[in-house]
């Protein structure tokens, strides 16, 4: 076993996730990058690994129960515990809100929503072993129904993103409820959870066609991630805490 925090972070190979695993890594933790293709996960390691950064990619699909299981066991096996946990894998599809489909959802939401859910349920036990567990929720500013409301522009297509926003808004709820079900079980009260922005950020996910830079939209992530005092059940950005 090691004294090393010891960190897993979905949908790594690429983007926020990447970012977040070179920078989580950069902080001396051991840190897991999960790829839902092994291939891209090996080249994401062996370039971060060119330029000083080690992770250790792992194949890992939050749509798959078997993989979170897999990865579970071998961080059991290896590690006999999970500090932290960023829930960065996402997916989105743009579609006008009177041409979307329950299918177009399904897709969305076995990701961005039920993969968070396989993820934090399948890694819980790791993460109760922990003497300061974090898990982060990578949600969306647009995932905000007050600043929605009150028309605040975030950048991008607005009158396509229903699917994306409403599948983040989803992750807000479950990051509240889980908040709550943790500080009522006396075995889970130290376990701190919180969605954040990046903010609209330069992926491939926005086409490139963000403002913000990796760099910029993982810093939040990093930090309520190495904050082991920090605070939990809150939406955030780099500025603190945001309206739900």
């Amino acid at each position: 076993m090691t004294d090393t925090q010891v960190a897993l972070v979905t949908g790594a190979n690429k983007g926020l996730g990447r970012e977040t695993a070179r920078q989580l890594a950069g902080r001396g933790m051991e840190v897991l990058a999960g790829s839902r293709d092994a291939g891209r996960g090996e080249r994401m390691a062996h370039e971060l690994a060119e330029d000083g950064v080690i992770v250790t990619p792992v194949p890992l699909d939050v749509t798959d129960p078997a993989t979170v299981a897999a990865v579970a066991s071998r961080i059991r096996r290896e590690y006999g515990r999970l500090d932290v946990l960023v829930n960065n894998a996402g997916a989105a599809l743009e579609a006008p809100a009177t041409e979307v489909t329950a299918e177009g959802m399904r897709q969305v939401y076995e990701v961005n929503v039920f993969g968070v859910v396989t993820a934090i349920g399948t890694l819980l036990p790791l993460l109760r072993a922990s003497a300061a567990p974090r898990i982060v929720n990578v949600s969306s500013t647009t995932a905000s129904l007050s600043l929605t409301g009150q028309g605040t522009d975030f950048g991008g297509d607005a009158d396509r993103r229903m699917i994306y926003t409403s599948s983040k808004s989803a992750l807000n709820m479950l990051t509240l409820q889980y908040a709550r079900a943790f500080a009522g079980d006396p075995a889970l009260a130290h376990v701190r959870i919180n969605s954040v922005t990046p903010g609209y950020t330069a992926t491939d996910m926005t086409a490139h066609r963000g403002t913000r830079t990796v760099t910029e939209g993982a810093a939040v992530i990093v930090d309520l991630a190495t904050q082991v005092d920090g605070p939990t059940g809150g939406f955030f950005n780099e500025r603190g805490m945001l309206p739900w």
